[in-house]
């Protein structure tokens, strides 16, 4: 029956599951006295909630603490083990496919190099297919305890009707790539297992807001520094943030010619491969045979000797001019969003962050006004190479959390709905 408001009591039972689950997983564990003010309901509510979700296996007992005076109180946790998902990082050099416990522990792992082909989307999807088997082998863990595969990948993600997940990925050749539809058809897995698909620079933000750099923030602004360059702006609006087409930002006008085709983008001057390009024309000269990871690592340490020697002065120019570029570049996010946070994240960025950082952060200030600019802070992200998978995995988690543990339908589940809508619409209802 449904009330005033068109909420349904089945409505109201997965919505104070949800509130349960979601305030044990991030605070937890927790008493049940502890639940109630936590989440705003009725001691009587909690019992029933936490009964129902021990039923289910959802819920188990974490040791006792001390009260004041009457009997220890029991901690309860989310099980760890009642649930298990799939990260995938369709990255610039690998696929790489993790496996989780609800906990977001790895339980297994794979990676898949990209050779010659590069971003085949069939290739890319026998990777992925794969790589899910590989793992769930590995661990011994049967497809059909899946809660879901969350998969990122570089481009727009469209949401559609007819197929799921599109891809448009100008930079890798993508137009309009149903992959989400061509991983459903491979993959072999139970029609009960989503594919949720992602832009890699949102899943980053995801998990550094859930659980590295970002926690505790209401705005942040995550970069991811690769062969290209994304970003994703997380609020409390977009509370699963924005995926930002941040590389393709002109910095300069006529300027070089980005993989996208459009001149002057910052992709064009400070992703990996706009990097190696700039040393390889000024003269310098990566290891023969290297590929684009081991190539930047050597740029790196020409221009920082990691034994204290001589710098090579032109791999050191061009990495000064990188920081510059990528610093009026964060200028822009900084002018735009005013946020309290940038994290600098992806493989080239972990890779080139602690050795030009300051100087990044040097440019960000200079090119930018000095209000939002003296308020904002700009580090490595927390989580390291590992962030886009971690954050892939969180997407089938955080539709399991929203859900209340349940696990609607195949035929029944709708389109994934936008993190911007999505908050909109529950401050409406809220």
């Amino acid at each position: 029956m449904a009330g005033r408001t068109g909420r349904t009591v089945y409505d109201l039972r997965r919505s104070n599951r949800a509130a349960v689950l979601r305030r044990l997983y991030f605070d937890g564990p927790l008493s049940r006295q502890e639940l109630g003010p936590a989440t705003g309901l009725s001691s009587g509510t909690i019992s029933n909630v936490v009964g129902d979700l021990t039923a289910d296996g959802l819920v188990e007992e974490a040791g006792s603490v001390e009260s004041d005076g009457g009997r220890p109180r029991i901690l309860v946790r989310v099980a760890p083990a009642s649930g298990h998902l799939v990260g995938v990082d369709v990255g610039e050099t690998r696929v790489r496919v993790e496996l989780f416990d609800l906990a977001l522990t790895e339980l297994a792992r794979t990676e898949r190099p990209l050779t010659g082909d590069g971003y085949d989307v069939d290739g890319i999807v026998g990777h992925v297919r794969d790589g899910v088997g590989e793992v769930l082998r590995r661990a011994g863990v049967a497809a059909e305890a899946l809660l879901g595969v969350g998969v990122g990948v570089p481009g727009i993600v469209e949401r559609t009707p007819e197929h799921g997940a599109v891809v448009h990925g100008q930079t890798i050749g993508w137009d309009a790539v149903p992959l989400e539809e061509m991983l459903r058809r491979s993959s072999g897995l139970p029609a009960s297992v989503p594919f949720l698909i992602e832009n890699g620079a949102r899943t980053l933000g995801q998990a550094e807001m859930w659980f590295g750099a970002g926690r505790g923030a209401r705005s942040v602004a995550v970069v991811l520094l690769g062969s290209g360059v994304g970003g994703c702006h997380v609020t409390d609006v977009a509370q699963q943030g924005r995926a930002l087409e941040w590389g393709h930002l002109t910095v300069q006008v006529g300027g070089r010619r980005c993989r996208c085709g459009a001149p002057g983008c910052l992709e064009a001057y400070v992703g990996a491969g706009a990097l190696l390009d700039r040393w390889r024309e000024a003269g310098g000269r990566p290891p023969a045979g290297a590929g684009e990871e081991a190539a930047l690592a050597a740029l790196a340490d020409a221009a920082h000797p990691p034994s204290g020697g001589d710098p090579d002065p032109v791999a050191r120019a061009v990495l000064r001019e990188a920081a510059e570029y990528l610093g009026a570049g964060l200028s822009g996010l900084v002018n735009l969003f005013q946020p309290e946070r940038i994290l600098v994240g992806g493989w080239a960025g972990l890779r080139l962050g602690p050795r030009f950082l300051a100087d990044v952060r040097a440019h960000a200030t200079a090119y930018s006004l000095s209000y939002p600019a003296d308020r904002v802070t700009l580090d490595l992200g927390a989580l390291g190479p590992d962030a886009v998978t971690v954050g892939a995995a969180t997407l089938p988690l955080s539709v399991f959390l929203e859900a209340g543990g349940h696990r609607p339908p195949a035929a029944a589940r709708p389109a994934q709905t936008p993190a911007w809508q999505a908050a909109l619409e529950a401050r409406a209802l809220g």
